[in-house]
């Protein structure tokens, strides 16, 4: 299914508010669904990511917080930055295993922002990073 109407205009305000945050993502990786990709494009846009910093992994449909943490281990050590683009529960789930936290739900189009204390991605796992920001459309007013 495409995005919506809102859809279009959250992904677009939450692209501008994450292109306005000293730390861009180096790389996105997104769901296949036709949702993520498009709300993965326009955050790459905001960001001025070239188009290989943006790849489809078929692994984040309908993936589990086991199979994000699977994604984010194999993440090239070189990068520093990543933003997944997924699909709850498990986007919900894998940030609370990583920062051990109880987020009841990352709202559509929202982003739970991590910092990863474990010295690699490979390292990922229960309690090894910190929630550093929640952020939604219904927290601003654009």
């Amino acid at each position: 299914r495409p995005l919506t109407k809102r859809g279009t205009r959250n992904a677009a305000a939450m692209a501008r508010r994450v292109a306005q945050r000293p730390d861009l993502p180096e790389l996105i990786v997104s769901s296949p669904a036709r949702r993520a990709r498009r709300t993965a494009e326009a955050m790459a846009a905001a960001c001025e990511l070239e188009l290989e910093s943006l790849v489809v992994d078929e692994r984040l449909y309908d993936a589990t917080a086991e199979d994000l943490l699977e994604v984010i281990r194999a993440l090239a050590p070189r990068l520093a930055r990543v933003m997944l683009v997924g699909h709850n529960p498990g986007m919900t789930d894998v940030a609370n295993v990583l920062a051990g936290v109880d987020i009841a739900t990352i709202p559509t189009c929202g982003i739970a922002e991590l910092r990863l204390e474990a010295g690699a991605w490979s390292d990922a796992g229960e309690g090894t990073a910190t929630l550093i920001a929640l952020d939604s459309p219904k927290d601003h007013a654009d």
